[in-house]
């Protein structure tokens, strides 16, 4: 999360013509004069400090979910490709076909009534979400992977610019699924097509030994218990990879394996770290995996 006017001036620098959240505690921008105006409260900094759910929650059971309907793209919010504090992101040029799975966290009150990415107003009473990389609009069916619940979502804002996070839920999308208010969960984001809303995108790649091993200890009827992993890198050698599976062993951050996949025709061998507890310890553990030097560190999930 942004914390502090130093981090909030960088990111105000790196910002138009993309207004994305930062997870809980963010501040988006100002709008600059080639985009729509702004109300009197966006030209400020947020109202509050940390963000939080409303004082008197509503009954989620009669807002009803979005239809997914073919929408054009908007003119804002899908510059690609963008940066935001130093790192580099692409928008897909469609959704069709996406699937990924990784930890999902919310935005509620503090950004209610703010304008998303794509200059629509934030209702924390919707169910919307944020992508770094979606199109937007788009509308996509998440799941959570630890109870089984899911949603449909539109998709008409950027972030969450948090470390491992790969989508933000409004408030009553996240008390849906139960993300609120424990404040974060594994799930899967599958993208719809308005054409076939019954039809999911393309199976995430799940490397086929945990997904064994998950079967073999789940129960009929019953949510398998999804388990994470910071992924180090995938290589097509072996000697790279055992090279850099005794790196991380020699950190003592926990137990290391390597899994042999086929991506596209080629064998590949990813060298992961877990399964880990939760997702604190993911957060914990990412930046002492890159300090190793061996490249960005991603979250996995498999159940």
């Amino acid at each position: 999360m942004i914390r502090g006017d130093a981090r909030w001036l960088a990111a105000l620098l790196v910002l138009p013509l993309l207004g994305g959240c930062f997870h809980r505690h963010a501040t988006r921008p100002n709008a600059p004069s080639t985009s729509p105006p702004e109300s009197p409260a966006q030209s400020g900094r947020y109202a509050q400090d940390r963000d939080s759910g409303p004082t008197a929650p509503p009954d989620i059971s009669k807002i009803p979910e979005p239809v997914p309907k073919a929408e054009p793209y908007s003119p804002y919010g899908n510059k690609s490709p963008y940066s935001v504090l130093g790192k580099t992101y692409r928008v897909l040029p469609t959704a069709k076909g996406y699937a990924e799975r990784g930890i999902a966290s919310w935005y509620g009150n503090k950004f209610h009534g703010y304008t998303t990415s794509d200059f629509e107003r934030y209702d924390m009473y919707a169910y919307s979400a944020a992508s770094k990389v979606l199109p937007i609009p788009c509308y996509a069916r998440i799941t959570n992977l630890e109870n089984g619940r899911s949603t449909i979502v539109r998709v008409n804002d950027r972030g969450p610019f948090a470390e491992n996070r790969i989508i933000d839920l409004s408030y009553v999308a996240a008390v849906k699924l139960g993300v609120w208010p424990k404040g974060t969960a594994m799930v899967e984001v599958r993208a719809i097509d308005p054409a076939h809303p019954d039809q999911s995108g393309a199976e995430p790649a799940r490397d086929a030994a945990v997904t064994n091993r998950s079967a073999a200890g789940s129960l009929p009827g019953k949510t398998p218990k999804p388990t994470l992993y910071l992924q180090v890198g995938a290589y097509a050698g072996a000697a790279n990879a055992e090279r850099a599976a005794a790196k991380v062993r020699a950190a003592k951050l926990g137990e290391v394996e390597i899994v042999e996949v086929e991506v596209n025709g080629a064998r590949l061998r990813r060298v992961r770290l877990g399964p880990l507890k939760d997702v604190d310890e993911a957060d914990r553990l990412t930046p002492k995996l890159r300090a190793l030097g061996l490249g960005e560190p991603r979250v996995a999930v498999d159940n």
